[in-house]
């Protein structure tokens, strides 16, 4: 409970962090708004003439009698839709990531030279050509596997009373940890951590990177919330990124001090 309440803590340090930079608010924004513009034009489409490509893809149904035509081909229209949306909202994250590489990865070295002692930030040391390619790379494979989860899931949802209890709070929690993967990519790719080696990591911390994800993921269901709280993300997400890795920041370095400062008065007053 305690990793819980803690990842919840850098979700919303991470805001806070956002809020107080406006400049870096304002860049962070860019990238989910043109993912948001590409994915409305995208949904308005499949809205417009998913019945149009539902018709020519099922031509075998042209002599069916009435009623059965309208009702299989409104139920395939509405289907396809429905994983359209499903494909839109599991993807968001990631293509958002990965056309806003370059405005996150500033975002998130400002926030480690913020917070670092030393007033630094790792660097991947790589061309940026380089880094989209990883960047694309594994957000693919991120995908592929939710995707896979998201099947699983639908599937056990026909269970009786399991499907419509402990499947959706289960896939909530899928959801979060795979979003939470995305968004620590951001800090940990440009340290030179490998996607299984992240996985792991995030693995080691599953009740961190729920009390993390998770709430962020239920927001992140609603894309136009997701544009606003996506450079608040990243920047929590780099601040979670320093703990798993065990490195240090200024505030534990003042509570360093603090204790310090603590044991030696206790010695000079004993």
């Amino acid at each position: 409970m305690r990793d819980l309440a803690a990842g919840f803590t850098y979700l919303l340090k991470g805001q806070r962090w956002a809020a107080r930079h406006g400049r870096q608010f304002g860049f962070g924004l860019i990238p989910g708004l043109i993912t948001l513009v590409l994915y409305l034009a995208a949904l308005i489409s499949l809205a417009l003439w998913g019945e149009d490509a539902v018709t020519w893809s099922t031509p075998f149904a042209d002599t069916w009698s009435s009623p059965w035509q309208g009702l299989f081909r409104g139920f395939l229209t509405a289907v396809l839709f429905a994983l359209g949306l499903l494909l839109a909202v599991l993807t968001f994250t990631a293509v958002t990531l990965l056309i806003g590489q370059p405005f996150y990865e500033n975002l998130s070295e400002k926030v480690d030279r913020d917070v670092s002692p030393d007033g630094t930030a790792p660097e991947s040391g790589l061309p940026l050509w380089r880094e989209l390619w990883i960047s694309a790379r594994d957000s693919l494979r991120i995908v592929v596997r939710a995707l896979l989860w998201g099947v699983l899931l639908f599937a056990c949802g026909f269970l009786p009373l399991v499907g419509q209890t402990a499947v959706p709070v289960i896939g909530f929690f899928v959801t979060g940890f795979f979003l939470t993967e995305e968004l620590t990519a951001v800090a940990l790719q440009r340290r030179g951590v490998e996607l299984r080696a992240r996985l792991a990591l995030l693995r080691s911390r599953r009740t961190l990177v729920w009390g993390f994800g998770t709430p962020l993921g239920l927001a992140f269901l609603v894309p136009f919330v997701a544009v606003f709280l996506m450079p608040g993300a990243v920047a929590g997400a780099t601040l979670m990124a320093r703990e798993l890795l065990g490195e240090e920041t200024n505030e534990d370095a003042e509570d360093a001090e603090g204790d310090g400062d603590e044991a030696q008065d206790g010695e000079l007053t004993s």
